[in-house]
């Protein structure tokens, strides 16, 4: 398998040019960034998003920099990734579904030397994606009313270069440097008699955040890790355009107005995490831990404010024996639970979520570590009560992650 770097930058373009559209449906993508991404890469997704302390010696862990320090030498790997999500909202008066297709993540890693490895992620940091249909608004001063609509799309992307080192054969270190760029684009539009009003606006944000990581091996099979992503702002920039229509007469208000907005902070937060291999290492059991610190940014949203957040997750993964000859017992089969407590808070309501995940690793080589990723699932987010809106959905994604090997002589008999 040769892989051409060409394509893979071509990729990376694509990518960027698919977060530019929107990404998602959630109404709670108005608040903020928008829905912030807490998926991984490849094979994390079937066990509840969970991996901070996993070995990653045959695919990609962008949840800890220090799993770069196992790429197997000589190696090179390669991870794209797509999802497909039904939504389902609901609040006091009806029920809407929908359905979206995108990217989830490009992905490639190499090893610089037996202790030394490195890579390079973008993912989506954030995605937006809503439109408020409708909404009826007083005139002040009289008893009429005017209908309003509200859409946005656009989110983050998160470009990172990742490098693991390690110091002593069971302990190693990481270090992550993350570039977050990207645009929020938001119209509101209303009709009054033979009047019109449109204003368009697009809030660009960027800004740099970095992470460190270990691993420890306590026992042979039972390994420690933790994760540190250090707070950071990001600065904004906004272009606007307002148009009026009167009596059918179309008459530009202000067109690509550009100022400032305030900095965009993003909290503090630590991660720690275990990994037990069992049963001749056919079993994996993650348990892992985050917590952000939102608190600490004293920033709020016009409807909600921001609350320290806690993730729990758990997963398992099984797998008979990865060199048996048997196709069948080289399948591994995933599971995984995970909840967020959320980092919202409306009305007194924090916005929490759960989600219950399966996957499959299903391999495409007998020479190597490749696999595709396939996983599912099921998940809730938000409750039925006053202007909130609960939200459950069904998400697959799928994985490619291939492992090529470089600068090896085959040798002829």
């Amino acid at each position: 398998m040769k892989i051409n770097l060409a394509l893979l930058f071509s990729l990376f373009g694509l990518f960027t040019y698919a977060q530019s559209e929107s990404l998602t449906s959630s109404p709670y993508s108005l608040y903020g960034l928008g829905v912030i991404n807490q998926s991984g890469i490849g094979k994390v997704n079937g066990m509840g998003y969970t991996g901070i302390a996993m070995k990653s010696d045959g695919y990609i862990n962008n949840l800890n920099p220090a799993s770069y320090s196992l790429i197997p030498q000589n190696s090179f790997i390669f991870d794209v990734g797509g999802k497909a999500e039904l939504n389902t909202y609901e609040n006091k008066n009806n029920a809407e579904n929908n359905t979206s297709f995108n990217f989830s993540n490009i992905a490639f890693a190499f090893p610089i030397n037996s202790k030394m490895g490195m890579g390079l992620t973008l993912i989506p940091y954030s995605q937006v994606g809503y439109s408020l249909i409708g909404l009826e608004t007083n005139i002040e001063g009289s008893t009429e009313t005017f209908k309003s609509n509200i859409l946005g799309s656009g989110g983050l992307n998160e470009f990172s270069g990742n490098f693991g080192y390690a110091i002593i054969p069971r302990v190693s270190v990481g270090i992550s440097a993350s570039v977050l760029f990207g645009n929020i684009e938001e119209e509101e539009n209303f009709t009054l008699s033979s009047s019109s009003f449109s204003l368009e606006e697009e809030t660009s944000y960027s800004g740099l955040q970095l992470g460190l990581g270990t691993q420890i091996d306590v026992l042979k099979n039972v390994s420690i890790g933790g994760t540190l992503k250090l707070p950071t702002a990001l600065s904004g920039s906004l272009k606007r355009s307002t148009y009026k229509t009167l009596d059918y007469n179309s008459v530009t208000i202000e067109e690509e107005a550009e100022g400032d907005v305030s900095d965009f902070e993003l909290p503090m937060q630590l991660g720690l995490g275990f990994s037990a291999r069992l049963f001749q290492n056919k079993l994996t059991i993650n348990g892992d831990y985050k917590k952000s610190f939102w608190d600490d940014t004293n920033q709020s949203d016009h409807i909600g404010t921001y609350a320290n957040q806690n993730i729990f997750g758990l997963g398992l993964e099984f797998n008979s024996d990865s060199r048996n000859k048997s196709y069948f017992k080289r399948i591994s089969y995933r599971t995984g639970f995970n909840y967020d407590d959320g980092y919202l808070e409306i009305n007194d309501n924090k916005i929490s979520s759960y989600s219950v995940t399966a996957g499959l690793g299903l391999p495409i080589s007998n020479r190597n570590n490749s696999t595709l990723n396939l996983s599912y699932s099921y998940g809730s987010k938000g409750l039925v009560d006053n202007i909130l809106v609960k939200e459950n959905y069904h998400l697959i994604t799928l994985n490619l992650t291939l492992q090529d090997f470089w600068f090896v002589k085959n040798l002829v008999k």
